[in-house]
């Protein structure tokens, strides 16, 4: 089962699955009744008795569910954010962020982390992922729903080359806003 962002706890639920043949089997498997949103925008659900769909009876001409718009709605320079290695934020980093989330008027967000390709591929990848955990962290603290939160170190550029303006370009966390 996916991680989800609340939810109630249902007890065990027993299944009974009918063979082929003549003999019936029981088995017990516990399933958690909960509601989250993919990083699409789509919201989900899944009952106690492991049914699953979509929380809007909505359909697109395809069938498909009609879900959240998400865009980006914020795209913070990483050097306005952090010290060179570091994935903490200044208590006035801090405070300008938990006002950008609380005016935000979203339903939810999803938080990436970009890194410049100045050191190694792993490095990279844990940095711009501890960066992208503290910036949901403090939109957590502001009292707003994070749906997703994934570092992808050097692997989206924004801007190609070495120059420093390219690296800098590349160094950012991107917000976007689930409408």
């Amino acid at each position: 089962m996916r991680a989800v962002a609340g939810g109630f706890v249902a007890g065990a639920v027993a299944l009974t699955l009918v063979a082929t043949g003549a003999q019936a089997q029981t088995s017990s498997e516990e399933y958690t009744a909960t509601i989250w949103i993919d990083p699409d925008g789509c919201e989900h659900w899944v009952m106690d008795d492991g049914a699953e769909g979509y929380m809007d009876a909505r359909r697109t001409r395809d069938g498909g569910a009609v879900c959240h718009r998400s865009e980006i709605c914020g795209v913070i320079p990483s050097d306005q954010l952090f010290v060179t290695d570091e994935a903490w934020i200044s208590d006035a980093a801090k405070s300008d962020l938990m006002n950008f989330f609380r005016s935000a008027n979203a339903y939810g967000f999803l938080i990436y982390g970009h890194t410049d390709a100045r050191a190694s591929d792993e490095y990279n990848m844990s940095l711009s992922q501890r960066r992208a955990d503290m910036v949901a962290s403090v939109a957590r603290d502001s009292a707003v729903q994070v749906v997703d939160v994934k570092g992808f170190g050097e692997r989206q550029p924004r801007a190609q080359g070495n120059s420093a303006a390219a690296l800098q370009q590349n160094r950012r966390v991107e917000i976007y806003c689930i409408r």
